[in-house]
Parts: C-alpha cells; structure tokens; sequence
C-alpha cells in the first residue's frame, strides 16, 4: 500500500493541535471539494486524500498507530498480537518498542523479528486485511440513474457501479479492496458512505418525491390543465375545478427510483399552492364584489 503523509496532505507538523488539525481540514476541504472542481481529477484525488487523512489524525487512537508505525497502522495490533505469540511459543523475554516509525520503517522491523526464523513464514497465522472507509460526494441527480464512477483509495483507481436510488449516508461494500492481508490473508473490505446533496426542487422521502406547484386563482374554481417538471421530463395535469389550497394528488411510478429494483419507482406527490391575484384593475375588483355579492 503507498505510504500517504497524512500530516503533509494537511499542511500541518507532527505536533498539530486536534484544533489546528480541524481548521486544517475545512480551509482545505473548501478549496477541493468536487462541486467547487467538477472537472478537475487532480483536486478530486486530493480531496479523498484529505477526508482520509481528516479520519486518522481526527481520531486519537488512529493518531497515536499512525504517528507509531507509520504505513502498517492499520496492522499495528495485529502485528502485536504476532509477536507477542511469538515470543511465547519462542521463549523469547518481552521487550517493549517504543518512538515513531518512518515510512517503511515498521515493515523492515516486522521482517528482521520474523524473517530468520527458518520455517516460520510458512507457519505463521493468516491475518484479514483491515478494512478502509471512504466517503462519495454525489447529487440527488446523480443517483437518479444507475452509472460507474472512479474512485482513487490510497492511489488506487478503483472503478464501482452505482446503483439507483441510494440514499443519504447510506453505506455500501466492496469486497476485498481493502487493506492486503497479511501472510497470505484475505484483503480487507472497502466500505463508502454516500453523502447526497439534494439540487432539485423536490424533496425526497425514502423513495417518494414531493414537490409544490403553484396555480392561479381561476385555475383552480373553474379547473383547467397544467404542465409541471419531474425528474424525468414534464407531464401535464388535470386541475379539477374547485380545487382547495394545499391539495395534494399523487403520481404513481413518478417519484425516486427503488435502491436495486430496476424498472421500479415511488411516486411524486404534488402541493397545490393557490396564488392570489393582486394589483386587480378596478373593473377586475368590480367583479369579485358582484361574486362576493351572489356567493353571500
């Protein structure tokens, strides 16, 4: 795995506060984030790097592994967890290592504990790789359709598909892109959390859409037809006369797509907002009062 310095992606020492590592973070993740550099691949690279190095050096026990052993954090307890056994099935008296590793350092360390003792690479125990997590930037629009989309994980282009209809802060898997195993162990698992923005005029409720229309006055007493948006074009409506405001009617299979259902959608739910004519010309006011007069 390439050895990524988190410290250098933020622009920060070895003895960053929590607090500057936080004020780090936001002025970069401005400047990168995809929506501001939607063409950039360079930015959006730098950008997963970012949110990567954020959710180590956020966390203080994913802080003091990394500050410890360097590119093999990730491994640092299971590496323990294997020399310590075997220094017991050895004999061996325990010692204690302590300081940081440069890049490099704790795998070149791993290899002179295990690499002389004749047969025992064969016997050690296989060990999972650990897991990476990731986040996805994506618009409401975006998952209205399934599509691939390239993912860079530690240096590596990863290419996924995304299903229709995910939802926010939903998380997915992706199986065995995540750390290698070691000893011949399976890869870890590379899970990605969706954070979806929504840049429509409807809003989302699981897979049902909602939207307000607006209507004049005349349409909605005397009734007429209208054509209003959906995601996926216009359609017209029939408004039946002596429609209330705040009507809601429903449009079956033209809401959000259902997550892994090809061909299935929820529905849009459409708010009539009756709009009340103003700036009436006196002969418009003459005869509202004439039909205020028959109504009463």
């Amino acid at each position: 795995m390439e050895f990524i310095d988190y410290y250098k992606v933020l622009g920060v020492d070895k003895n960053a506060t929590p607090e500057d590592i936080k004020k780090a973070y936001r002025k970069l993740a401005r400047k990168l984030h995809p929506d501001l550099n939607p063409n950039d691949k360079e930015a959006h690279k730098k950008f997963q790097q970012l949110n990567e190095a954020n959710e180590v050096l956020s966390d203080p026990e994913k802080r003091k592994k990394y500050d410890q052993y360097g590119k093999d954090w990730q491994q640092a307890e299971q590496f323990e967890n294997a020399r310590q056994s075997q220094q017991r099935s050895q004999g061996f008296r325990r010692e204690t290592f302590s300081g940081d590793f440069e890049e490099g350092d704790f795998s070149d360390f791993f290899r002179s504990m295990f690499g002389d003792m004749g047969d025992y690479r064969q016997r050690q125990t296989k060990f999972r790789g650990e897991d990476y997590n990731a986040e996805l930037q994506l618009n409401l629009t975006d998952v209205y359709r399934t599509h691939q989309q390239v993912l860079t994980v530690n240096g590596k282009n990863i290419r996924i598909t995304i299903p229709a209809g995910v939802e926010n802060r939903q998380k997915i898997k992706i199986k065995a892109h995540g750390a290698p195993g070691i000893n011949g162990g399976p890869n870890g698992d590379l899970y990605i959390t969706f954070h979806i923005a929504n840049n429509t005029k409807f809003k989302r409720d699981g897979n049902d859409l909602q939207t307000t229309v607006d209507i004049d006055l005349y349409t909605a007493v005397l009734g007429g037809e209208i054509t209003i948006d959906t995601l996926d074009g216009k359609v017209k409506l029939t408004v039946k006369p002596g429609t209330q405001n705040g009507t809601k009617i429903r449009l079956k299979g033209k809401g959000f797509p259902v997550y892994k259902k090809e061909g299935e959608f929820g529905d849009l739910i459409v708010i009539f907002q009756i709009k009340i004519p103003t700036n009436l010309t006196e002969k418009q006011k003459e005869l509202f009062e004439q039909l205020s007069k028959l109504s009463s």
